[in-house]
């Protein structure tokens, strides 16, 4: 059966309730050798059972579904750090959003993998003999009928970025031990058309900007800290 299509108006999902948080749901933080370079590369070598938290979205846009893939591009510093973007307002899907670098996986891709880092090579600039690929999470379904193969790979420091302007307003990082810490995880609940829509936002604030992570981006964040906590 498929499921109904309602549209959902302009909304700030910052005024949106919260009503949970990790500290409220008694979850812990990530254990601190899960965040590393050697940590990451044994879970994805030898991963755990496990159950992601979120696998599809309430449908908002009557569109042919599209296989897509992102980069969670971990670079390596004294601690691990999440490469991010911000989208531009003037694209189609998700604009001004915080974002991973990826986009549609293209004929000539050889799979997801290679879509993922050909995108985060078009889109930021990252080369793709830049990334260790370390392995997929599970698909995710965003509300627009994206199927979305997120990619975790490890990048070390010394690349120089080229973000795509048509694409990409700005390009930061935020430490992975702050996502991965359920006391930044915030659970927002809205009504509307006779469907209850929630999803997770994690903002960070880097001295100068609130960097407003929510949705797709987040959900598929918290599938990661679920896998990193098993």
């Amino acid at each position: 059966m498929t499921e109904p299509v309602v549209r959902l108006p302009p909304f700030d999902p910052r005024t949106v309730p919260v009503v949970a948080t990790g500290a409220s749901e008694g979850l812990l933080p990530a254990a601190a050798h899960r965040l590393t370079p050697d940590g990451l590369r044994a879970l994805f070598e030898a991963p755990p059972i496990w159950t992601p938290e979120f696998v599809r979205e309430r449908r908002f846009a009557d569109r042919e579904p599209a296989d897509a893939a992102v980069l969670l591009p971990l670079v390596v510093r004294d601690e691990l750090h999440l490469l991010l973007t911000q989208r531009t307002a003037t694209l189609s899907t998700h604009s001004g959003q915080i974002a991973f670098p990826g986009g549609k996986v293209d004929p000539e891709d050889a799979d997801a993998i290679a879509a993922a880092l050909r995108e985060a090579d078009e889109e930021i600039g990252l080369p793709p003999q830049s990334v260790e690929v370390l392995g997929t999470l599970p698909v995710y379904i965003t509300g627009t009928a994206f199927h979305v193969t997120p990619v975790v790979g490890l990048v070390q420091p010394g690349f120089s970025l080229r973000p795509n302007p048509h694409e990409v307003d700005d390009v930061f990082e935020v430490p992975l031990r702050f996502l991965m810490d359920p006391r930044h995880h915030r659970r927002h609940l809205m009504e509307f058309g006779g469907a209850v829509r929630e999803w997770y936002s994690m903002p960070w604030h880097d001295g100068q900007h609130e960097r407003f992570i929510w949705g797709a981006t987040a959900g598929m964040l918290r599938n990661l800290y679920r896998l990193l906590t098993a």
